[in-house]
């Protein structure tokens, strides 16, 4: 049975890149920003993988569950503008309709939750690939990794 803090340690190194991929596809940017996020992320992954010695298998798995992840991002990031345009919409509106404005969130919080669904399902599923002395070497990177954030 796997310690808890191994099974966190594991799960923030994922959820780390992908949710800082998560970000950078929700604000956008310049242009090949969305690329440069997924390189840095694939970057901190293969990283993070390095010291766990996982199998080319088991990095194909890895790569599988990523690129799914990002591919929902994507497709998050491609309906931002028009997000962007209806929201405009609303709030130029001479009178603001509270239901259009229920609806229009409720909306916005089920994509939300797609993203974070995939996410989750990519971190369950680099879970399931590796074994628990990996996910210790990754946990350990993590640890040792990890930006200091006041804690």
């Amino acid at each position: 049975m796997m310690s808890r803090r191994t099974i966190l340690g594991s799960v923030a190194v994922l959820g780390v890149g992908l949710i800082t991929a998560a970000a950078a596809f929700a604000h956008g940017g310049g242009l090949g920003r969305p690329a440069m996020m997924k390189r840095f992320v694939s970057a901190m992954i293969d990283d993070a993988l390095a010291p766990a010695s996982v199998t080319p298998e088991q990095r194909a798995q890895i790569y599988a569950a990523r690129d799914r992840a990002f591919a929902t991002l994507e497709a998050h990031r491609q309906t931002r503008g028009a997000h962007m345009n209806e929201a405009l919409a609303l709030f130029e509106a001479d009178v603001v309709d509270p239901g259009r404005v229920a609806t229009f969130r409720a909306q916005r919080e089920a994509e939300h939750r797609q993203v974070a669904d995939a996410i989750s399902q990519a971190i369950t599923e680099v879970h399931d690939v590796l074994t628990p002395a990996q996910r210790k070497a990754v946990a350990d990177w993590v640890r040792a990794n990890r930006p200091n954030h006041g804690g």
